[in-house]
């Protein structure tokens, strides 16, 4: 049931809310979890193959339109939190903005070919996460996570023990 509160009260607007603690906590249980779930997703499916919202096309596109020198391979806060830069990203979010939680918290990892930790982890909001792990995907970035972390395949012996 406390869950369910704090998923709503995640839905309503910042300004309701000032720097409450609590809250603060519950954004980052959440862009924590939605770090894991992206993580397993690029290490169990190939990151060329996926897509992560059915606006993959015009993010990239846009993305790419607005920001064509942008190295996402490896990132740090500067590049994307400098006065310009949050500038630029701000006008690149609101083309975005009747997507659900374009402006959310979310965790992205500042190096692509290394798993989530506290030092490889950027805050940023969601529409720049789609837009840089998007071009991650398309450009191979993700490719060397993918090939390291993914889970092992099962042998037959595996399979058998189990349908057992």
């Amino acid at each position: 049931m406390e869950m369910l509160q704090g998923a709503s009260l995640l839905s309503r607007p910042a300004e309701e809310f000032g720097n409450d603690a609590m809250l603060e906590e519950m954004w980052a249980a959440r862009a924590l979890e939605h770090a894991e779930v992206h993580f397993n997703l690029i290490t169990s499916v190939p990151p060329s193959q996926l897509r992560l919202t059915p606006y993959d096309d015009q993010i990239y596109a846009t993305f790419r339109q607005d920001f064509p020198q942008l190295q996402v391979a490896k990132l740090d806060d500067n590049q994307l939190k400098s006065a310009t830069e949050k500038l630029k990203w701000r006008q690149f979010a609101e083309k975005f903005n009747k997507m659900d939680d374009y402006s959310y918290g979310s965790l992205m990892r500042a190096d692509a070919s290394k798993e989530f930790s506290p030092d490889n982890s950027i805050f940023v909001f969601r529409v720049q996460f789609l837009a840089i792990e998007i071009a991650r995907n398309r450009e191979g970035h993700n490719d060397a996570v993918y090939r390291q972390y993914r889970p092992a395949a099962k042998s037959p012996k595996e399979e058998e023990n189990k349908s057992t």
